[in-house]
């Protein structure tokens, strides 16, 4: 019994045409595709890079790029200080108009008094004219 297969050039491989057309086709189709894998790879990693490189130069700054972070940073302190004296300012016109109603009760109230007072005087001139 032989255990031994001998492969060599003389050795005749008989295969309908079909399969041989199939196995020809899903070789090149699988030829195809690494080839159009490989190749979107590449364009990937081309565009990574020249975003990377174009990143690169936009960080650059240049001295006028610092002094507008500067102003804008020094413009952004300014506008918290202005807004918090908004705010106070806000809460004084709520005090202001809180003691106009106090004053205006106060002025109704010395009024009342002063009627009051020159009410007794009358009273008190009339019960001094009758003894």
């Amino acid at each position: 019994m032989k255990d031994r297969i001998d492969v060599s050039s003389n050795s005749k491989i008989s295969m309908p045409i079909f399969n041989l057309l199939g196995i020809i086709g899903m070789v090149g189709t699988v030829v195809l595709m690494y080839s159009s894998i490989t190749q979107k790879i590449t364009s990937l990693e081309t565009s990574r890079e020249l975003m990377l490189n174009d990143l690169l130069k936009a960080s650059d700054q240049k001295p006028i790029d610092q002094e507008q972070f500067l102003i804008q940073e020094s413009l952004a302190g300014d506008l918290e200080k202005t807004i918090v004296r908004v705010d106070e300012m806000m809460h004084n016109g709520v005090n202001i108009q809180r003691m106009m109603k106090d004053i205006d009760r106060l002025r109704d109230d010395v009024e009342m008094l002063k009627d009051k007072v020159r009410q007794n005087g009358k009273y008190n001139s009339s019960v001094n004219a009758g003894e």
